[in-house]
């Protein structure tokens, strides 16, 4: 990795777009590919100076709203401006400064609680701590939940997945009360001082914009786990959900467990898991 990473990333980006994507003329033939220095401070409304500066490496400390403009004129995906953030972070020396005197959330679930999660087979089921981090689940949950891109992360977390991943808002037709959801949980974990959920804020207002933003602004109300879900897997079709949530060591974990809720869901499920039919029944929700 070379000392000036955000300034290779931002050229990079520059080089893969052409005039016409940012909706400038594309003009007579060029020398070099992508957009010009000019063109992109135009369309960022930065001056080319201070553009340069930023590829160069000569300056390091661009401020979120300088970031968040280069963002929007680069067109980058919620993915590519969470990176862009983290690069940031590491040409400024914020990366690794950590709150110390508050304990992060946590990354690994007790021998028994594994235990329970192997006796809930096949049924899908997760640990998530406080911040939506998946730290164990079944291979259930995984058939279900892999195909769509939940897992990718590292570690996989259900609210950024929702927030800033693209494939989100395909694999949840009811997508606005699923981020709904989870925006008020993480509101609540933020509003008691918690640092690493303010982060996650901080992260997300960036990657995701208003969609994020303007359900953390809105009027307080406390997190409702629906009682059913609708997922649209890529190779069962449409499941419908049902979920139970058990809240372990304070709130601090909980087990979330999948339950078929119609009959179709429930022989979708059983095709996934190569188990024999009726293995997982349907329940109402």
């Amino acid at each position: 990795m070379s000392d000036n990473e955000l300034g290779a990333f931002l050229r990079a980006r520059r080089e893969a777009l052409k005039p016409s994507d940012v909706g400038l003329p594309d003009g007579p033939r060029r020398r070099t590919p992508g957009l010009r220095r000019s063109e992109l401070a135009t369309v960022a409304g930065v001056s080319v100076e201070y553009l340069t500066r930023l590829e160069q490496g000569r300056d390091r400390n661009p401020s979120m709203q300088v970031l968040a403009a280069l963002a929007d004129a680069l067109r980058m995906t919620p993915e590519e401006r969470i990176h862009l953030r983290h690069l940031n972070k590491i040409n400024s020396g914020a990366i690794g400064l950590c709150p110390s005197a508050e304990q992060g959330p946590s990354r690994t679930v007790r021998p028994t609680v594994r235990a329970m999660l192997d006796r809930l087979e096949p049924a899908p089921a997760a640990v998530l701590n406080r911040l939506g981090d998946v730290i164990a689940r079944t291979s259930g949950y995984e058939r279900i939940f892999g195909p769509i891109g939940l897992l990718d992360g590292d570690p996989p977390n259900v609210i950024k997945y929702v927030f800033a991943d693209v494939r989100a808002r395909i694999a949840y037709p009811e997508w606005d009360r699923v981020a709904d959801e989870h925006a008020a949980a993480l509101r609540l974990e933020s509003s008691q001082g918690d640092q690493y959920a303010a982060e996650i804020v901080a992260e997300l207002t960036f990657a995701a914009g208003d969609a994020f933003a303007e359900r953390l602004a809105a009027p307080p109300s406390p997190p409702r786990t629906a009682p059913a879900e609708r997922l649209a897997h890529p190779e069962a079709g449409e499941l419908r959900l049902a979920r139970e949530v058990l809240d372990l060591d304070g709130g601090e974990l909980r087990v979330l467990v999948y339950l078929p809720g119609d009959a179709a869901t429930s022989a979708a499920l059983d095709r996934l898991t190569g188990r024999h039919p009726g293995a997982l029944r349907a329940v109402t929700a």
